[in-house]
């Protein structure tokens, strides 16, 4: 709804995939998978424009980026010439080959994953393709009822295999647009910029938030109040989403990271410093 990108970090087996598929199945949009490996070339991901000898022309073979919902996972095996391949796409929803440029499909929207337990063999994404990324998830292991009703929901068949579209892409597109009619009032931009911007200023952090990460928050808030059934954002939205939209932008600075702090605690920090809107000054937060 927010137009953005997921970056899922977990260990595998929690159903990363079938959440991409899930997703692209509900609403009625086309899939592709890239497996991301160190032997992957940027033109498997964007495609290959070939000599066709019959037609004595060029002609375009798009990858798989020319799909509605792409999944690219354990993207940080690829190298970074691959990985960059991705930036022009999520970012303008355009990919070039050899002087032309292609228009990605409407909806366009990537879910990468990456493996946070082992970085053997792994090239780590660079801030600037961090800061495509809307979101960073983690989706952790399900309770014990829930892995329970998962044995039980494959026992014959596999749940997605009975999975109906609830939506179309055309539908997601007027979402996409009802986003931007959320109203949003100026002291609530007043607390979304005073948050990233104290990432800027605090002492743990080398690298603070990007104008990106403002839009990012302030969007992903509207997409929330929307979804909650308000035409009005209100400051527990942008709290809710801060960690997942702010955390992985930052870089901690050498000091901090030699006292194991994260940069999830860095955020909490801040939004416990920061001054809600309509709180009185001094107020506790939970108080508020």
């Amino acid at each position: 709804m927010c137009r953005g990108h997921a970056l899922i970090e977990d260990v595998p087996g929690v159903g990363k995939t079938m959440l991409a598929r899930s997703l692209a199945i509900s609403t009625g949009c086309n899939f592709k998978r890239m497996q991301f490996t160190p032997d992957l070339l940027p033109s498997d991901v964007i495609g290959v424009s070939f000599y066709n000898q019959a037609k004595g022309t060029f002609e375009f073979r798009p990858g798989p980026i020319m799909a509605q919902v792409v999944m690219a996972d354990e993207i940080n095996r690829a190298t970074p010439k691959t990985q960059s391949a991705l930036l022009e796409a999520m970012e303008e929803r355009q990919v070039s080959v050899d002087g032309v440029t292609h228009t990605l499909p409407r909806p366009f929207f990537v879910i990468a994953t990456q493996n946070h337990v082992e970085y053997e063999g792994t090239f780590p994404l660079p801030e600037a393709q961090l800061d495509r990324f809307l979101q960073r998830i983690n989706m952790g292991y399900p309770e014990f009822s829930e892995e329970m009703a998962i044995i039980a929901g494959q026992a014959t068949v596999h749940p997605i295999e009975r999975l109906k579209p609830v939506a179309t892409p055309e539908e997601v597109l007027f979402l996409q647009d009802a986003v931007g009619t959320i109203y949003i009032d100026e002291t609530v931009r007043e607390y979304v910029v005073s948050i990233v911007r104290a990432t800027r200023e605090n002492t743990d952090i080398a690298l603070g938030a990007s104008p990106r990460a403002s839009l990012g928050l302030s969007h992903a808030a509207q997409a929330l109040a929307l979804l909650r059934g308000r035409e009005f954002v209100i400051p527990d939205d942008v709290k809710e989403l801060a960690e997942g939209t702010i955390a992985h932008r930052l870089i901690l600075s050498p000091a901090a990271r030699m006292k194991g702090v994260e940069t999830s605690q860095v955020v909490a920090q801040i939004l416990s410093e920061v001054q809600v809107p309509g709180a009185r000054r001094g107020a506790t937060l939970k108080a508020v």
